[in-house]
């Protein structure tokens, strides 16, 4: 079996509004609708836990059902990840970050398949672009790109390793990759998918609306 959680109990400020970005609209529905339906309709993925602010419990209301179960969130990610985990049944679990709306099912898929081999997963890009460093505003110097990825959700592991991790893990971590490499866990990287963006700033939101009407042709 194979679990989801979706990480949904952050505030997003960065993303403008008046509400969390996972609930502002996004092609007519919450952002956190979208992120879900990918997952529901997966053959693979078994449990979705969603891992919500107290606050917003009554607005997911709608989104729960047998398959889709919550908990609350905790003080940082790594706390929420783990309230999550602590609700999962599931063997094998992928991680995801809410305001990814466009994650393909080939990408979920990819990372499951490799769970069969290594106890950690995640899909990745590798940089291209030149990588510079720089200070008050001007260039200081340049950075080697040669074997860096920018990482995406979903990350993948098995539960009871994971589970483990965070329990060794002090402090909040960038995402859960960070935790299970803290832990010696081994984790492969699948081929990332460029239109899988995390929502984080106002502009992204006519972004992601851009790729979902290319994906229905309107």
């Amino acid at each position: 079996m194979t679990a989801a959680i979706i990480v949904a109990a952050g505030r997003g400020l960065r993303a403008g509004g008046d509400v969390p970005k996972q609930w502002q609209m996004l092609k007519g529905a919450p952002v956190l609708a979208h992120t879900l339906q990918v997952f529901e309709a997966h053959p693979q993925i078994d449990q979705i836990v969603l891992v919500l602010h107290p606050d917003d419990v009554q607005r997911a209301a709608p989104y729960l059902s047998d398959k889709v179960i919550y908990v609350h969130g905790g003080a940082t990610r790594a706390a929420s990840v783990q309230n999550g985990l602590a609700a999962c049944s599931a063997d094998h679990v992928l991680i995801h970050d809410v305001a990814r709306p466009l994650v393909a099912p080939q990408t979920i898929s990819a990372v499951i398949a490799a769970l069969s081999g290594t106890p950690g997963a995640a899909p990745a890009l590798p940089v291209t672009d030149a990588l510079w460093t720089g200070q008050d505003g001007h260039v200081t110097g340049a950075q080697d790109r040669a074997g860096l990825y920018r990482a995406q959700t979903p990350q993948g592991f098995h539960t009871a390793a994971i589970r483990a991790a965070h329990a060794a893990h002090h402090g909040d971590a960038a995402d859960d990759v960070e935790v299970a490499r803290a832990f010696g866990l081994d984790v492969a990287i699948v081929p990332g998918d460029e239109d899988n963006l995390k929502i984080t700033h106002p502009a992204d939101f006519a972004r992601a609306e851009r790729i979902m009407r290319g994906r229905d042709g309107h």
